[in-house]
């Protein structure tokens, strides 16, 4: 994949990231949100955040099935980034929306309700991530450090996807898709890391 087509794709997903919140801004001032408008905009963010955490965590195993596709590695940031943008949106609607930026209920509903406590969970993983993402950062951690803090990706996408879980009424299963995409995720992951393992057993035994 070259740089030119590289340039061009960032050029074009850029945009394109943005228009969830597009649609959402539209919607309001069409008044086209719905009966429960709080409730689109809220679910439409939540939605959003996964999708592009899941779509940041496919990079690196879509990446090792061809060196062509090395150059993917450059929108993981950039998608990572924006899972934060729209988990940050998510956030604010139940800060401001549903609480009014009453503190001392907010503070009520995370030790009082599951979904809420293991969401703020996800969302500092994402703090965390979006905070350390810069190349200054992995020059004052060291990659070895950075990359194990950025393994919290996973537990933000676990956070989210449990809170998903928590969220929705008993007998609704529409939070399995992105559960099995998750899975599958880290099913790679651990089959990666055991074939590396065995290989460097093997080098070692040959040396």
């Amino acid at each position: 994949m070259s740089n030119r087509v590289l340039v061009i794709l960032k050029f074009v997903a850029f945009p394109a990231c943005l228009i969830p919140l597009g649609v959402l801004i539209y919607e309001g001032f069409t008044n086209t949100l719905g009966p429960d408008p709080v409730a689109t905009i809220t679910h439409t963010t939540g939605f959003w955040t996964l999708y592009f955490l899941l779509i940041s965590l496919a990079i690196t195993p879509v990446r090792r099935l061809s060196s062509r596709l090395v150059g993917l590695i450059r929108f993981r940031r950039m998608l990572g980034l924006f899972a934060f943008f729209y988990g940050t949106l998510h956030l604010m609607t139940w800060v401001w929306l549903y609480s009014n930026f009453d503190v001392h209920a907010m503070l009520h509903d995370i030790g009082k309700r599951p979904f809420i406590t293991v969401g703020m969970a996800g969302w500092t993983c994402l703090l965390l991530l979006a905070a350390t993402s810069t190349a200054l950062s992995i020059r004052k951690l060291g990659g070895k450090r950075w990359t194990m803090l950025h393994r919290l990706a996973y537990i933000a996408a676990i956070a989210g996807v449990v809170h998903y879980w928590w969220l929705v009424k008993p007998g609704v299963h529409t939070p399995w898709k992105v559960t099995a995409v998750l899975a599958i995720l880290l099913l790679a992951r651990i089959g990666w890391q055991i074939k590396e393992a065995v290989r460097k057993r093997k080098v070692s035994v040959a040396v």
